[in-house]
């Protein structure tokens, strides 16, 4: 019995979606919507001259299109957002063969990166850069001209390159990095903090308005290091850290009595952390510890 190509197809396009909206949750949402699509579509191509001729080729175009909708209102909602927006985190496993171009377009700060562009720049720029369909593969999907859709790749190209961050260690050395950064902090060791952390490392907070968070990015290795030690000296008994992977990074996962509380994710450049996430807004770590198998 062959396999429905949406099961086929489903990692495919839940990483077209996550990229696209920077949540997991709505990507969820999306690819609901999309199955509704797909079934009501294949239910009609049973009538003649309706069949679907490229599945994969309309599931992405679906997708698309219904991630482009979602991702409109996301960004009408997220200029209200209390403190800084960190994507949700998913967690990745932890492969040093894994698709390193692909790893790093979900890294926190590239998808910070595409959150400065508009909706429709960032779905032709992870369409076309991320996942390399043609022009007139994102033209079907977008609805716009290819000769649109050239225009607006060199926008979101330029401008993607004006602020892409570099990953210039290899996954073996950021997580020696990252190990190091951990034990100081598992430790309260400002002084191994300060030796680990780049000088102009940034720490970025996401509360949403929902649990207790830095409202603004803390800069510099002096404050971070104050910042991060004072966080383990709050921290209760029932504490447990537990280390993992996320959106292709080194992350510590702090639980209370079981529940998670934080995610931490390590962004290292060289032998250096540049920048920590702390992921706390509670409606971000409901789904944290599936394992989600990202591709393109």
């Amino acid at each position: 019995m062959s396999t429905d190509p949406f099961v086929e197809h489903r990692p495919l396009l839940f990483t077209i979606a996550y990229e696209l909206l920077g949540s997991a949750a709505d990507a969820e949402d999306v690819l609901q919507e999309t199955w509704l699509r797909w079934s009501a579509a294949v239910e009609a191509a049973e009538e003649p001259g309706r069949e679907i001729r490229d599945p994969r080729a309309y599931l992405v175009a679906t997708v698309t299109r219904q991630g482009l909708n979602h991702l409109r209102t996301l960004k009408r909602r997220r200029e209200d957002y209390v403190g800084p927006w960190l994507p949700e985190p998913v967690r990745t496993a932890a492969d040093p063969a894994a698709d390193a171009e692909l790893t790093e377009s979900v890294s926190m700060a590239m998808m910070l990166v595409l959150e400065t562009l508009s909706p429709i720049e960032r779905a032709v720029f992870v369409l076309g850069e991320v996942f390399g369909f043609s022009g007139a593969e994102i033209a079907a999907a977008t609805g716009r001209t290819p000769a649109a859709v050239r225009q607006t790749a060199h926008r979101a190209r330029e401008h993607v390159r004006a602020r892409r961050p570099r990953f210039e260690a290899s996954p073996e050395q950021r997580a020696q990095v990252a190990r190091r950064f951990v034990v100081a902090a598992q430790a309260g060791d400002v002084a191994g903090l300060m030796d680990v952390l780049a000088p102009d490392v940034v720490s970025l907070s996401d509360g949403g308005g929902l649990a207790s968070a830095a409202r603004h990015p803390i800069r510099g290795a002096e404050k971070v290091a104050a910042f991060v030690s004072g966080l383990v000296r709050t921290a209760g008994a029932g504490t447990r850290w537990q280390e993992a992977t996320y959106n292709g990074l080194p992350a510590l996962v702090v639980r209370r009595d079981g529940a998670v509380e934080v995610i931490a994710l390590v962004e290292t450049s060289g032998d250096a952390v540049t920048a920590l996430y702390f992921v706390r807004n509670p409606e971000k770590l409901g789904g944290v510890d599936e394992v989600r198998p990202l591709v393109r």
